[in-house]
C-alpha cells in the first residue's frame, strides 16, 4: 500500500437530533487509488465529499487528506486547502459561460497567485492533454456536455492537486457524452491520478474505479478492491 491521500478516522456528521449522515466511517485511499463511493440517495456520498473536501466539519472524528487535518481548518484554511489540495468536478460543469474555456481553466490558478505566464502555459498543455485545445477561445455554452466537462477537469486540474474529486461527473450527460468522461477518468488514473468519484451510476463505477465503497445509512456497508485481472478482493 503506498501513501494515504485520505485518511477518515472514526468520522461522525450529525446534521440534527435524527440519524446522522455518516456513522463511524473509517476509510483510508492510497496514492494512485481510483475509488467509487455508491449508494442510494441518503446513504452519506455528498456528506463524505463535503468533508474531505473540507466544505464541512465532521461531529467527531478526523479527516486527514495529505497530509492535512482537514477538520481542524478554519474558513480561510479551507479555501487554501481547497486551491493547493483538491481538484473538483461537479454534476453541472460550474463553468462562467461569459469566460472563454482558456479562462475558465485559470481561475484557480489566479486564486493560488501562480505567474501569468506559468499559468498559461499550464493551461495550454492541460486542454491539449485533454483533447480541447481547439475550443481554447471558444465559450463553454458553445460546446457539448462532454467537452465542457473536460474543460471542468482541466480547471480542477489545474493547480496539480494530489486528489480530484468527481461529484457524478456524468449524471447530466447523454450517453456518448458521459462515455467520454469516463474514458477520460481512466486517462487520468492511469497518469497516476488519485481519483474519488461520488455517483448513483454503478456503471461508471464498475468502468472507472479500481476500489468500490459502498455505503448505506451513513455506514460503509462494503469496500471490495478489483485486481487487474478482475479478481475482487475485500477491503473490510
Amino acid at each position: 500500500m503506498t501513501t494515504p491521500v485520505i485518511e477518515l478516522s472514526g468520522v461522525s456528521r450529525r446534521y440534527d437530533a435524527g440519524p446522522a449522515a455518516l456513522d463511524e466511517v473509517s476509510l483510508t485511499i492510497a496514492a494512485g487509488e481510483s475509488v467509487a463511493v455508491v449508494g442510494p440517495s441518503g446513504s452519506g456520498k455528498s456528506t463524505l465529499l463535503n468533508l474531505v473536501a473540507g466544505l464541512d466539519r465532521p461531529t467527531t472524528g478526523t479527516v486527514t487528506v495529505d497530509g492535512t487535518r482537514v477538520d481542524n481548518l478554519n474558513e480561510t484554511g479551507s479555501a487554501r486547502y481547497r486551491r493547493a489540495k483538491v481538484g473538483m468536478v461537479f454534476q453541472f460543469f460550474n463553468l462562467l459561460d461569459d469566460l472563454t474555456v482558456t479562462d475558465n481553466v485559470l481561475l484557480p490558478a489566479e486564486l493560488a497567485g501562480m505567474a501569468r505566464a506559468e499559468a498559461r502555459q499550464r493551461a495550454a498543455l492541460l486542454l491539449d492533454r485533454l483533447g480541447i485545445a481547439r475550443h481554447a477561445q471558444a465559450h463553454p455554452d458553445r460546446l457539448s456536455g462532454g467537452q465542457r466537462q473536460r474543460v471542468a477537469v482541466a480547471r480542477a486540474l489545474m493547480n496539480r492537486p494530489p486528489l480530484l474529486l468527481a461529484d457524478e461527473p456524468t449524471g447530466a450527460l447523454d450517453s456518448a457524452s458521459g462515455e467520454d468522461v469516463r474514458a477520460l477518468l481512466n486517462e487520468l488514473h492511469a497518469d497516476g491520478q488519485t481519483i474519488v468519484t461520488v455517483t448513483h451510476d454503478l456503471g461508471l463505477a464498475r468502468a472507472c474505479a479500481t476500489r468500490t465503497v459502498s455505503l448505506v445509512d451513513g455506514r460503509i456497508a462494503s469496500d471490495v478492491r478489483t485486481g487487474s485481472d478482475g479478481a475482487a478482493e475485500v477491503v473490510r
